[in-house]
């Protein structure tokens, strides 16, 4: 699990270019300022190596941690191995789902070598190369449509859901939690149970 960096929704120049018939440019804002009504997105994915599928939660809200419910994971950020409120969204998933959940962060510093940013994203970033993101329908359907030589399918949904700043997880919350640590860097690495 991984996100890619906050993006601006609006008629906004992006990276990279794109071919348009002589004389008919795209006009872009020049300036980029947020537009109070579409705001930023969040693209948070889910990348299944064994069958090259993505999944992709576009939240609108400054985080969708809640995009799990919808594992290897980076090390950072709100799904990083020392978010106490990541671990209680696991707990609550793990006993929804009736299933243990076993997690294996990245060490910090090497979240890079999260396959998630060179089979998705990176395929991703190209698709949407010089297109302006001028809407979230635009976004989610540029995301979707995603793929490469390999096969990728990329699923897409938007999320407006609101998701609260600040919560804080009781000590009490965390001793609760059925999480057993992995012998091999148990900080890391460990299995969330129902």
């Amino acid at each position: 699990m991984d996100t890619q960096k906050k993006e601006l929704v609006g008629n906004f120049k992006q990276e990279g270019q794109e071919w348009y018939p002589i004389g008919q440019p795209e006009s872009v804002k020049v300036h980029y300022f947020q537009d109070v009504e579409l705001g930023k997105v969040a693209p948070y994915g889910v990348y299944d190596q064994t069958f090259n599928v993505g999944w992709v939660n576009v939240g609108t809200d400054h985080d969708t941690l809640n995009s799990l419910s919808k594992v290897f994971v980076d090390g950072g950020g709100s799904n990083g191995s020392r978010v106490r409120l990541w671990k209680c969204e696991l707990q609550k998933l793990a006993s929804e789902l009736g299933i243990a959940i076993s997690v294996c962060h990245y060490p910090p510093g090497t979240s890079k070598l999260n396959k998630i940013e060179h089979r998705l994203f990176s395929y991703i970033t190209m698709n949407w190369r010089g297109k302006p993101l001028v809407s979230h329908e635009v976004i989610v359907n540029l995301i979707a449509s995603t793929t490469n030589r390999k096969g990728l399918q990329v699923f897409c949904e938007l999320d407006k859901g609101e998701y609260p700043k600040g919560i804080k997880v009781a000590n009490a919350e965390m001793e609760a939690l059925k999480l057993e640590r992995h012998e091999f860097h148990g900080e890391w690495n460990y299995t969330i149970s129902p």
